[in-house]
């Protein structure tokens, strides 16, 4: 259930549309979903503002199938899939027909909202080799309603395109920056921009950025002010991160 939806339902009880019984009926369902191999939340966006995604490493392309239909029969939330590999993704479409298939991200969107949040979120990638996570970042944004904005391939090797970037960054309400190597990117962004920043360490390096723990360790030790750093890779907690920024916590 859904905010909206609770409002709706108060609203209708309170004209007399819906009776005592039937709203106490739809609040005493249980908010759990047991499909055996999963149990779904399906109160997390009232609680949260944020639906439960579907985490497809590790998960059957049935096993999906299956959580998705069930998703979207109990909800009318946003539903996405992430970290689904290509394989899995093949029958998951031939499923759902109406899906999209983000293939770099590594995701699928079986519904997304309209872009119905106050404020702009950009997505700011150092190099093309992280995509994947920018790209999981910014698909998961716009599935929750966000408008979002991308600047691809501002490594700091070459400062002067971030630089020229800056009026884009300075107009952003939330920047997700995301960068591998030595992950100085964000510390860059964080001293252009006065809206809040979101770093997001990547696995992408030589052998010395130990799997993306240099540029972590590098952005939780930003010299501006006002970074947060997810985990490596974590594009879409990034983007999950950032759409409650924009929503603010609810409070509407």
């Amino acid at each position: 259930m859904r905010p909206d939806e609770l409002k709706d339902l108060l609203r209708a009880t309170r004209e007399g549309r819906v009776s005592l019984e039937d709203a106490a009926s739809a609040l005493g369902r249980s908010p759990v979903e047991d499909l055996g191999f999963a149990r779904l939340d399906t109160h997390r966006e009232l609680r949260q503002g944020i639906p439960e995604a579907i985490y497809g490493a590790g998960k059957t392309s049935d096993e999906i199938i299956e959580i998705a239909h069930r998703m979207l029969s109990v909800t009318s939330s946003p539903v996405v899939a992430t970290r689904v590999d290509a394989k899995s993704a093949s029958s998951i479409v031939a499923a759902f027909p109406d899906a999209l298939h983000h293939e770099r991200a590594r995701m699928i969107v079986f519904r997304r909202a309209q872009n119905e949040l106050t404020g702009r979120i950009v997505v700011v990638c150092a190099g093309t080799s992280d995509l994947p996570v920018a790209d999981e970042a910014a698909v998961t944004a716009d599935a929750l309603g966000a408008v979002v904005g991308r600047v691809t391939d501002v490594g700091v090797a070459g400062i002067h395109r971030v630089l020229a970037s800056e009026a884009e960054l300075r107009e952003a309400d939330v920047v997700i920056v995301v960068a591998g190597m030595e992950g100085a990117l964000a510390s860059v962004v964080g001293g252009v921009t006065p809206a809040p920043v979101i770093a997001v360490p990547t696995s992408i390096g030589y052998g010395a950025s130990f799997e993306g723990l240099a540029a972590l360790l590098t952005m939780l030790n930003s010299c501006a002010a006002g970074v947060v750093v997810t985990n490596i890779d974590n594009g879409y907690g990034a983007a999950c991160a950032a759409v409650r920024i924009l929503n603010g916590g609810m409070r509407s």
